[in-house]
């Protein structure tokens, strides 16, 4: 029986390294792209502790280029003969609000979160309708709720939320199954790179009129965090969607990340959702 290949996109930390392993230990073959490759060792060697080093393969790319997606996915089809799934994992954050931090800021998020996944989707699709194969993109809860201080984050989510459950449809004709899947707050890397540095007395100083709002939110989200879900638990939700027989269209990857979702879809008003993020800043 041929192995059946997935790529998966900003694999070298957090849930995209530690859904490259499991995949490896679901019996995939595992393209993990990442953008700066010179990072991977981390991943190797997880690869190798696990006994999977031979199903996970390197491979760089940069989610921002369409020329580089289409590049990569077109190389793993020639290499492999198939592209059986597609993870679409890679991500920035960012802590800041538009009066501050001005209308560029958000569009670099939302090259990387929103039209990183469209390019590399764009260039699977064709490969994954010739295997009824599987497109999964990682959001976030921030993707059904907006949260202070993340309005660029939560806005480019949102959009990989509203485009591919528009898609699933329609990709579901031609045997693609569609799914996006919810983390809630995950212990990983990710955190350190959404601009928030140690000391975040510049970051403060910058915010003018918001400090008081944003000091309370990072004291907020510092409690979050310290009862965040491992990367390792959330990356089991991804492989579990990989390897279910029918996945569902949205899938949460712990308790909490269904509840806070759950408190957003009965709330048509919008008044739940806004009282309690008001309490985040106050």
């Amino acid at each position: 029986m041929t192995t059946s290949t997935v790529l998966i996109t900003g694999t070298s930390s957090g849930i995209g390294l530690e859904t490259a392993v499991a995949a490896a230990r679901a019996g995939w073959h595992t393209v993990a792209t990442m953008r700066d490759t010179t990072k991977a060792g981390v991943l190797r060697a997880a690869a190798e502790a696990a006994g999977v080093a031979g199903l996970v393969e390197v491979r760089r790319l940069d989610v921002t280029d369409p020329d580089a997606a289409a590049a990569c996915v077109a190389a793993v089809v020639a290499e492999h003969g198939a592209l059986h799934a597609v993870i679409n994992n890679a991500g920035a954050g960012h802590v800041g609000t538009l009066e501050v931090d001005g209308v560029e800021a958000a569009r670099r998020v939302m090259e990387v979160n929103y039209f990183g996944v469209l390019n590399v989707t764009a260039a699977a699709l064709p490969h994954l309708r010739a295997t009824g194969g599987r497109l999964i993109a990682v959001t976030s809860v921030g993707g059904v709720v907006g949260q202070p201080f993340n309005e660029a984050y939560c806005a480019a989510k949102f959009a990989v939320e509203g485009y591919l459950e528009s898609l699933t449809p329609v990709a579901a004709t031609v045997g693609v199954s569609v799914t996006v899947v919810e983390p809630a707050a995950v212990a990983s890397e990710f955190v350190a790179n959404v601009g928030v540095p140690d000391d975040r007395s510049e970051l403060l100083e910058r915010m003018g009129p918001y400090t008081p709002a944003l000091e309370a939110y990072l004291a907020r989200t510092a409690g979050a965090f310290a009862n965040a879900q491992s990367a390792a638990d959330a990356a089991a939700s991804v492989v579990g969607v990989l390897t279910a027989e029918r996945p569902a269209p949205r899938v949460q990857t712990s308790d909490a990340a269904r509840a806070f979702i759950a408190g957003k879809l009965a709330d048509p008003d919008g008044t739940r959702v806004v009282g309690v993020t008001s309490t985040w800043v106050a």
